[in-house]
């Protein structure tokens, strides 16, 4: 086994990461696409185990009977790592599955749902997800971390290309859209939208169910089905991070945008004028999310 080693530099992140998936673990096989298939794949830190939870207890009735939310509504670019098998069948109709692709890298002729969040606040997100977990706590500083933002996790995309590519199916039938801020604050309605686009016949029992199984309060208590446990117990094996670490990916207190650092907060806004701005008529994330959400 390899030494327990957290990366200490942005070198040592990058080394951990080409070995996390190498080789291919026992009893892996690939997905393979299905009629129905719901891929939930909003960018990294911007709801995507919130919309899993609600997925997975609107098409189930309310189980909670997993150990790992990704073992019930699995992850393509991690399952090669921890040997997940991506035809197994699932609890539940329909298939759902993880994801932060944008639309060109997933299978089409599927359903997808996708959860928006302004740019800082999946930064300072994504930094507590992995300062503790992924990286030794404090190695690597706050101003330091845009080159691993900007990575997006396994096999994802950049903020800005995810972002782009799902603005422009917000109005596709197949596609689910709306901001994670809109979510948090409607979630009833989001509730409702969701049963409606897998075809889930909602009651008000399994609506008052599923509302209180998406709280913070609950899923911050039951936050060891939320914490990529799989994942934790492959990177011990193929990297040597303790699987104790902090990897939980629910957290008591939501982040604060304010907390980016002005020199990163100019480096996102500049971004997003180059890249976001001349697309959407959007000169920032606020108003783009108020066209998203109607």
């Amino acid at each position: 086994m390899a030494e327990f080693r957290r990366a200490r530099s942005i070198e040592e992140f990058v080394s951990n990461i080409t070995q996390m998936g190498a080789p291919k673990a026992a009893g892996y096989v690939p997905y393979a696409p299905a009629d129905g298939d719901v891929f939930i794949t909003p960018w990294a830190k911007c709801g995507t185990t919130l919309m899993q939870q609600m997925f997975h207890q609107l098409r189930t009735g309310g189980d909670m009977d997993f150990d790992d939310i990704s073992r019930v509504t699995p992850w393509e670019d991690t399952a090669g790592m921890i040997g997940l098998d991506m035809t197994a069948p699932q609890k539940g109709s329909p298939r759902g599955f993880k994801s932060h692709r944008e639309y060109e890298r997933l299978p089409p002729g599927m359903r997808y749902v996708v959860t928006l969040r302004d740019p800082k606040e999946t930064y300072i997100s994504f930094y507590r997800f992995m300062n503790g977990w992924h990286i030794e706590p404090g190695a690597i500083p706050l101003d330091e971390f845009l080159p691993l933002w900007m990575g997006g996790g396994p096999n994802g995309c950049d903020y800005f290309t995810h972002l782009l590519s799902w603005y422009a199916r917000r109005n596709e039938a197949d596609t689910l859209l709306a901001s994670y801020r809109w979510v948090v604050a409607n979630k009833t309605e989001m509730i409702r939208r969701l049963a409606a686009f897998i075809d889930v016949d909602l009651t008000d029992e399994l609506l008052t169910l599923v509302d209180h199984r998406t709280s913070r309060e609950f899923m911050v208590e039951y936050m060891d089905k939320f914490d990529d446990a799989m994942v934790a117990k492959a990177l011990e094996q193929n990297v040597g991070i303790p699987a104790d670490s902090d990897s939980t990916k629910v957290q008591a207190v939501g982040s604060d945008s304010s907390e980016v650092p002005d020199v990163i907060a100019e480096q996102i806004g500049a971004m997003w004028a180059e890249r976001i701005a001349p697309v959407t008529g959007h000169a920032d994330f606020a108003s783009l999310a108020d066209e998203v959400d109607g």
